[in-house]
């Protein structure tokens, strides 16, 4: 994999987007279950804008200042001790964001589930790197390869199918088919980091199983 082609993959795969690009399925999966009519209505935008902006921009924003106050070198945070200010600025608005969900009684408990694994996903890298490297990037495919499965599991969400097109021509997709997606795309991420030289066949595996076993804590906290 040659670098600009790993490089467009570790962005796209970054894991600061894992609850928009969840979010953004379960809306089109049953956007009901948010009190939407569809994905396109007010409220769904409202929401996306909302978690994007929560989960993505203001943590990313954050971890950029890191750069011109001195506590990191690079946005690449290569040495391991660098990642703990990056950790702790993610995991707040994070927490700020389950809170807010939590206590709005608009959001399924299904997808309160995923902020919270990706919540206790972020401080189980943190407290993980203290004492080794880990991939975040592994952190966050691994919750999103857990929270699909957890999709599967409900019947008000699996037994719905992703639709392209509005026509008699249109395809439907099962969540099987996402999940066999979402995986090969895990696969990608990992490698993409693997040809970067940002972390080692190891940081992945505890990435991996970080994320998953986050995203197995928050599904027995928030009982779904």
């Amino acid at each position: 994999m040659n670098r600009t082609l790993a490089l467009f993959i570790s962005v796209v795969g970054h894991p600061l987007l894992i609850l928009t690009y969840t979010l953004l399925l379960l809306l089109a999966l049953n956007p009901q279950q948010f009190g939407s009519l569809s994905i396109a209505d007010r409220h769904s935008v409202l929401l996306l804008i909302s978690v994007f902006s929560t989960s993505f921009l203001l943590p990313g924003f954050g971890v950029a200042l890191l750069k011109p106050l001195g506590f990191i070198k690079s946005l690449q945070m290569e040495d391991k001790q660098e990642r703990t200010g990056a950790y702790i600025i993610a995991g707040v608005f994070y927490l700020w964001l389950f809170k807010n969900l939590h206590t709005g009684g608009q959001t399924p408990p299904l997808y309160q589930c995923f902020v919270l694994g990706a919540t206790i996903g972020l401080f189980l890298a943190f407290f993980i790197n203290i004492f080794t490297k880990i991939s975040a990037h592994a952190v966050g495919m691994g919750g999103l390869l857990a929270m699909l499965l957890l999709t599967l599991r409900q019947p008000e969400w699996a037994k719905y199918g992703l639709q392209v097109g509005t026509t008699g021509a249109s395809l439907q997709f099962s969540l099987i088919v996402v999940l066999a997606i979402a995986l090969i795309f895990a696969g990608l991420v990992g490698t993409a980091r693997l040809a970067l030289g940002a972390h080692s066949p190891r940081d992945l595996y505890r990435g991996y199983a970080a994320g998953i076993v986050a995203v197995g804590l928050a599904a027995v906290i928030i009982a779904v």
